[in-house]
């Protein structure tokens, strides 16, 4: 694991007993002593700490900056006030998605995060359509922490009232603990929580900080994917690929009415009005044995009508769940099907997303 990148807490990961793993080109904690289900569980009832510091930063700065992402996107970005968010993708000409996208807007532009696995290729795209009254920076310099759970804000609100007070997907400058950040009222685990950009040199003093207060547990990658997953969220190279259109993926909801104006319009509204040959759902797995990503399923009568496309056990459920990209006329709530794990059929069926609840703060 020479070759692969550490991020600014590196040190205090180790020292804080994380069972290291490669993940996107990095040394990323997998998980605590305490183990998953317990940083699962802590996360939903009080808060948890993540380092998300192997995702991608960077800046789009100019006039035009906004009206030149939103050609890129199913839109909505050039209404994006000052310092509030959006989720988006970024389309390819196929239709399929290069990646999923947080856009923000800033006073001199965006500012956007987009995933670790994808950034050098995001980067390298972003550079080759954005037109010349645009400028990129790639922000290399600054880590990204997670603060996520119903304590959270009981945590930030010793440090900022103005950080605090935000509402979801805005964000604010301000201090914690006399450090300067940017703190979006944001996160992937369906959780009220913050995402915190903050100076690589002062990430670590920061996390400490963080981790000081009684309400924190540091969680790692084992329960951030078991957390997005319940919560019903994309995975990009699993519900999202460059293959996988928005439209599959359940993201309809992402599309400014009328904008045509964006790569893989034309095959990607035409699901959007006539219906995708394939749709991701949700699936209550029956018994123990969890299925898992590539998992194939099968109607009733043994024919193959999708696969998984992420699946583990879920530790608010207390059973296995997963998401699925299957034939749309099997896709309706209450469908009985079978996923195959070992050559063995497990009964499945279909459910709404998410699983549990969000509870943004809106």
């Amino acid at each position: 694991m020479s070759d692969l990148k550490l991020t600014p807490l590196h040190d205090l990961h180790r020292e804080l007993g994380a069972k290291m793993t490669a993940f996107a080109g990095y040394t990323m904690p997998v998980q605590y002593p305490k183990g998953i289900i317990h940083e699962h569980v802590h996360c939903r009832s009080r808060a948890g700490f993540f380092d998300i510091s192997h995702m991608g930063q960077c800046r789009i700065l100019g006039a035009d900056a906004a009206a030149a992402l939103e050609k890129l996107t199913p839109g909505g970005i050039s209404e994006l006030a000052v310092g509030r968010q959006k989720y988006t993708v970024l389309t390819n000409p196929q239709g399929g998605v290069i990646d999923d996208i947080i856009v923000t807007r800033i006073e001199s532009g965006l500012s956007l995060i987009v995933n670790a696995g994808c950034k050098e290729k995001d980067f390298a795209y972003l550079q080759q359509q954005l037109p010349g009254d645009c400028k990129f920076i790639a922000c290399a310099e600054f880590a990204l922490l997670a603060l996520q759970g119903p304590e959270a804000v009981n945590v930030l609100r010793a440090y900022s009232t103005a950080a605090a007070s935000l509402s979801f997907m805005q964000i604010c400058s301000t201090q914690l603990a006399g450090i300067a950040c940017e703190v979006s009222r944001s996160g992937y685990t369906g959780e009220d929580g913050f995402e915190i950009s903050v100076h690589q040199n002062d990430a670590e003093r920061l996390a400490r900080v963080l981790l000081n207060s009684p309400e924190v547990e540091p969680i790692g990658l084992g329960a951030r994917d078991t957390l997005r997953l319940e919560a019903g969220l994309c995975l990009y190279g699993h519900e999202l690929t460059d293959l996988i259109s928005p439209i599959q993926a359940g993201l309809g909801w992402l599309f400014k009415k009328g904008h045509t104006d964006f790569p893989g319009a034309d095959s990607i509204l035409s699901q959007k009005t006539h219906g995708a040959k394939q749709r991701r759902v949700g699936l209550l797995v029956s018994g123990k044995i969890p299925v898992r990503d590539g998992s194939v399923i099968y109607d009733t009568a043994d024919n193959p009508v999708g696969r998984v496309t992420s699946g583990s056990f879920s530790p608010t459920l207390k059973q296995p769940i997963a998401m699925a990209l299957i034939h749309s006329e099997f896709a309706h709530v209450g469908t009985e099907l079978l996923a195959s794990v070992r050559d063995q059929p497990i009964p499945v069926r279909v459910c709404g997303l998410p699983f549990v609840p969000h509870r943004y703060q809106r």
